[in-house]
């Protein structure tokens, strides 16, 4: 992995090393992924690999397919770039094997995309099978700083079995001066602290500051512990009877056609001990009908009460989905009458007051939750996942809850 602040030159030395690569091993296939295919497009396709190419291997002719952005080399190597957002693409780029993935941008991509994407690392080509990773740094709690600081499979406290082939190298805007005009480092000395960790220093965040959870236990003011996520985890044995269970679904940003931000799927129930579970993340980026039967196979693994979704943004739209994939379901509407921060305020004071576990390890869901603060969420992308959750134990915790009952 290449850390470091922006503007460093990561995403040329990847590209230029892959082009190495490429051009080493004859009929070799290599993979760039981003998480928007858009950005991907944007930025790789028309502006870095042109400039690697004319800078670094200015005599070697590429032949270029813009509609599918596969890249061929003169040796037949190809390099395909992708965005792990474009459904339809991502399923015809992992139907093949490749000896190079490259997830650009890494901080955006959640671990269960890299997991998938990298299940095709598997080609027979000669080369030495490898992965690259680039990044701004964010937070500590984020999967990469536990990939490649910690050795540790991320969302577990596991040791990875070979750490050795983990490694990370520090690249800032201060080693690539020569192509930067100056005044893009009186921009960068112009942030706040926490954007110069990471945007100049490249420096992984201890902790977001005001978050609404934290991992780890923190001290309040008057000293009180408050316990973190992993002190209240437990794992499935322990878990106690439930007496009410609910899937709960964020359809913000979504599109209906599979695209823009995940469908957030949360499972969380109510035990016979008056606290609350976090049972299971199930979101997805998937077309109307495979979140609609996702959501559904979760009510029906958790043998849930009913299936509840917002009204504001696509509420009709998740009823509509839901009774067609299973009519029998019963789906309540929740309305949103103030924004994500107020609504998220009281479920954090929930798990301050230790009234709800973690029924195993949700990596995604968890980085989501630490960048929620009480200005808003700082994270990468949309919260879809922590919105689905604070639906849930809203729904479940949380009494004067403005919904209406629709049935099916």
């Amino acid at each position: 992995m290449l850390r470091g602040g922006s503007r460093s030159g990561k995403t040329f030395l990847i590209i230029r090393a892959m082009c190495v690569r490429a051009m080493k091993a004859s009929n070799s296939k290599h993979a760039v992924f981003r998480f928007r295919f858009n950005h991907a497009k944007a930025s790789i396709w028309r502006d870095t690999l042109p400039k690697v190419m004319r800078l670094c291997f200015p005599g070697v002719p590429l032949e270029l397919n813009e509609t599918d952005l596969v890249a061929t080399f003169p040796n037949g190597s190809q390099l395909i770039l992708g965005g792990l957002d474009d459904k339809a693409r991502v399923e015809k780029i992992l139907g093949g094997e490749y000896s190079t993935i490259y997830f650009n941008e890494s901080s955006q991509i959640p671990w269960s995309s890299i997991e998938v994407a990298m299940s095709r690392l598997a080609e027979n080509s000669g080369l030495a099978l490898k992965a690259y990773y680039d990044c701004n740094p964010p937070s500590k709690l984020h999967w990469s700083f536990q990939l490649f600081r910690l050795k540790l499979k991320p969302g577990t406290k596991e040791a990875v079995s070979d750490p050795d082939d983990y490694v990370e190298m520090l690249v800032n805007p201060s080693d690539n001066r020569a192509n930067l005009p100056s005044k893009y480092f009186d921009i960068l000395g112009g942030m706040s602290a926490a954007k110069r960790q990471r945007f100049e220093k490249g420096e992984w965040a201890s902790e977001v500051n005001g978050a609404l959870w934290s991992l780890d236990d923190r001290e309040a003011p008057d000293g009180r512990v408050i316990p973190g996520i992993d002190s209240t985890r437990i794992a499935t044995p322990a878990l106690p009877q439930m007496v009410r269970v609910v899937i709960a679904v964020d359809p913000s940003g979504t599109k209906g056609d599979g695209g823009g931000d995940d469908i957030g799927i949360v499972a969380a129930g109510k035990g016979i001990d008056g606290r609350a579970y976090v049972l299971a993340d199930r979101t997805c980026q998937l077309s109307p009908d495979g979140w609609g039967r996702m959501a559904v196979q979760a009510y029906h693994d958790f043998q849930a009460d009913r299936v509840i979704g917002e009204s504001n943004f696509g509420g009709d739209m998740v009823r509509f989905v839901v009774q067609t994939a299973d009519k029998r379901v019963p789906y309540a509407e929740v309305k949103a009458s103030r924004g994500k921060t107020v609504r998220a305020e009281p479920v954090s004071a929930l798990y301050e007051q230790g009234l709800v576990s973690h029924v195993g390890d949700f990596p995604d869901l968890e980085d989501q939750m630490v960048n929620f603060t009480q200005a808003g969420f700082v994270g990468e992308g949309s919260p879809d996942r922590a919105d689905a959750l604070v639906w849930a134990l809203t729904e479940l915790m949380l009494s004067g809850t403005n919904y209406s009952l629709a049935n099916v």
